[in-house]
């Protein structure tokens, strides 16, 4: 099975997860970045992602693979941002048919996970969407026990 592991992170939580998921079963990272990066301080960037939200806003983004054919699992990882994924992967899911591909989510978040799994699946129209995982974070230290996310990556097949 080829698996492909596509993350968006803001301040790096998202991305140190997918790097533990490709330790574990391999794979190839795929980073979603925006055209426009967020700029500003902490206060600002939760300000203006809180208005893309409410918004439906869906940013112009790149991301390195864009043929995904040759892939069977693809794992999608997101932070939380106002209790739904973060308007970049939005974007991201909304760009891509994933029809036929099996899916995995994980979301960040720092307690507050709110409806991102639910949301990030239902975009996947077409897809087997597998169960997800919630990873919290406290800042930047790990919350969740790291083998319950080793334990995860065991049911991607």
């Amino acid at each position: 099975m080829k698996n492909l592991i596509v993350y968006y992170s803001y301040g790096g939580n998202t991305e140190q997860i997918a790097k533990i998921i490709q330790s574990q079963i391999g794979g190839d990272l795929c980073p979603i970045h925006t055209v426009n990066p967020y700029t500003g301080n902490y206060d600002e960037v939760v300000d203006q992602g809180q208005r893309e939200v409410n918004k439906g806003y869906k940013p112009e983004i790149t991301y390195p693979v864009t043929d995904f054919s040759s892939y069977d699992n693809i794992i999608i990882g997101s932070p939380v941002w106002w209790y739904t994924i973060a308007p970049a992967v939005s974007s991201f899911i909304a760009k891509n048919d994933f029809s036929g591909k099996r899916i995995y989510p994980y979301i960040t978040n720092a307690g507050w996970r709110g409806h991102a799994l639910k949301d990030l699946s239902a975009g996947c129209k077409g897809a087997q969407v597998m169960d997800g995982l919630n990873v919290e974070f406290s800042d930047h230290s790990l919350r969740t026990p790291e083998c319950k996310i080793i334990d995860w990556t065991h049911s991607i097949s």
